[in-house]
């Protein structure tokens, strides 16, 4: 294993907050004894992972596997990310590939909660010894917008619902500055998409990922940003099992005429590289 690997995988492990999940299930253990539904003791704090092997079994799962259910959601706030181990080794897959074949562009994330996959993004730069590429993060810092599509509508992630979603941009940067990955090459572009992305000052991407939930907003990315991708880079869509995610890609696929094969990264997750790449 490389010094570059060996990097790139402590910084994903740090993101997922895989280092530190004893902790974690220290903290579920201590809520439960403040809460009365079990019985506070020094052995069962000292010694948690042993006392509850199925809990720290669904944490280790929830980190490889990503998030999948509103009862996961209470382990969010203890990392960076809610990707996956593997959509977080396919976002270093595309930089990789990008920067060894030479395809021009920047990278944007569109949703980017705490920052966890642009960050990823700019440390896999910055390991493979990238100086040129901006690193774009578009997000409203107000968490998901009200529900506005027909196809949406079952779907409802604002912030008065999910208060947990909305970051601020202040929070984000906090973050990078955390792993020294702050600098003039991390962008934000602040606001609702259909607001921003269109004038974005974006000439050419080389790996575009779209992590926005909703019809509307998967949409307007596309519509915004996937002209802008250079021959050879990838797209990648983090919410694909989502109907309503699948049904924006599906429609904006059949209309481009766009037949490059999606390949599956894991239960949610998809990409495809845009032809024409020499």
């Amino acid at each position: 294993m490389t010094n570059t690997d060996r990097y790139l995988r402590l910084l994903r492990k740090s993101l997922l907050n895989q280092p530190y999940l004893d902790n974690e299930l220290r903290i579920q253990y201590l809520l439960k004894c403040l809460s009365g539904s079990e019985a506070y003791s020094p052995a069962g704090l000292l010694d948690v992972i042993a006392r509850r092997p199925e809990a720290w079994a669904q944490l280790q799962q929830w980190r490889r596997d990503g998030w999948a259910d509103n009862e996961a959601m209470e382990g969010i706030p203890y990392s960076r990310t809610m990707l996956s181990e593997s959509r977080l080794d396919n976002i270093a897959d595309c930089v990789r590939s990008v920067v060894a074949d030479g395809v021009p562009g920047d990278l944007m994330e569109c949703g980017v909660w705490r920052g966890g996959g642009a960050i990823f993004m700019k440390g896999v730069l910055e390991a493979l010894g990238d100086r040129e590429r901006t690193v774009w993060l578009a997000d409203s810092f107000e968490g998901l917008p009200v529900p506005s599509e027909e196809l949406d509508l079952d779907l409802d992630l604002s912030r008065e619902l999910y208060p947990h979603l909305a970051v601020s941009r202040a929070e984000v940067e906090r973050v990078f500055r955390e792993y020294d990955l702050l600098d003039e090459r991390v962008r934000f572009l602040e606001g609702w998409f259909r607001d921003t992305l269109a004038t974005a000052p974006v000439e050419t991407l080389a790996l575009l990922r779209l992590d926005g939930d909703l019809y509307e907003s998967t949409r307007d990315a596309l519509q915004a940003l996937y002209h802008r991708v250079a021959p050879g880079g990838y797209i990648i869509i983090d919410d694909y099992f989502l109907p309503a995610c699948r049904r924006a890609v599906e429609e904006f696929r059949e209309a481009e005429g766009i037949d490059e094969a999606i390949v599956r990264i894991d239960w949610t997750g998809v990409f495809w590289r845009r032809a024409g790449h020499q």
